[in-house]
């Protein structure tokens, strides 16, 4: 099963401007009534995620009925650990376009930029928020139990990062899964050269040339 989260694609409403939520919701409610969806059915339930689809499982409340995970380009969002020419574009990004964009449109209206989807405010004010900590929301005052819902997953977790990926790149992998303590974790890093590819980045998992990349997604979920 695919689906969109709330406020994006096919369940984005006609205008994201006042449109307003929880970007955990994302997981907490979203993802979670998927799994509960799917959990009707007596089939095995694999999770495959894409950078936010890693921090989601920590978040679900029905994780039981998942049997296996393998995430995509999932990370923290700190910036130190990126290279120094990406770590200026992300300054950039959140204190100049993002707000300029924001103020006018009331949401993070990027798509224009071929950045990616256009992302409700509230998701942003709180990403932006999360990338200042090292360790993403698990360092936010707000938040502090996040890690004992985390301490809660025990499943087979396959990480893997591209090694180009400027935006999630093994060592912020590395930081933000770790907190899965009690997972059966792999951490994996992809060279794209040794599958061919020029680059992978963060979002090239999706692209026709990498549909090779997906042959490993099978086999670790018919393993488990």
């Amino acid at each position: 099963m695919t689906f969109d989260y709330r406020g994006i694609g096919g369940s984005s409403p006609s205008s994201l401007r006042g449109f307003e939520m929880d970007y955990l919701d994302w997981a907490t409610k979203d993802l979670n009534a998927v799994i509960g969806e799917l959990a009707k059915d007596a089939r095995p339930i694999y999770l495959v995620g894409h950078s936010y689809g890693g921090h989601a499982i920590g978040l679900l409340q029905n994780h039981h009925h998942v049997r296996a995970a393998y995430t995509f380009g999932a990370g923290a969002g700190w910036h130190g650990w990126m290279p120094k020419l990406e770590q200026l574009r992300v300054r950039i990004m959140w204190n100049v376009l993002a707000p300029t964009i924001t103020g006018a449109k009331g949401y993070l209206g990027w798509s224009a930029l071929g950045m990616g989807e256009d992302l409700p405010l509230d998701v942003y004010r709180q990403w932006k928020h999360w990338c200042r900590f090292r360790h993403y929301f698990f360092d936010d005052p707000q938040y502090p139990k996040l890690q004992d819902r985390f301490d809660k997953i025990k499943m087979p977790i396959k990480a893997v990062n591209a090694a180009d990926d400027k935006w999630a790149m093994p060592a912020l992998r590395n930081t933000f899964m770790s907190h899965y303590r009690n997972a059966q974790l792999q951490m994996i890093d992809l060279y794209p050269a040794d599958h061919g590819l020029k680059n992978i980045g963060h979002m090239g998992y999706f692209f026709g040339s990498a549909s090779g990349l997906w042959d490993d997604v099978f086999t670790f979920c018919e393993s488990q």
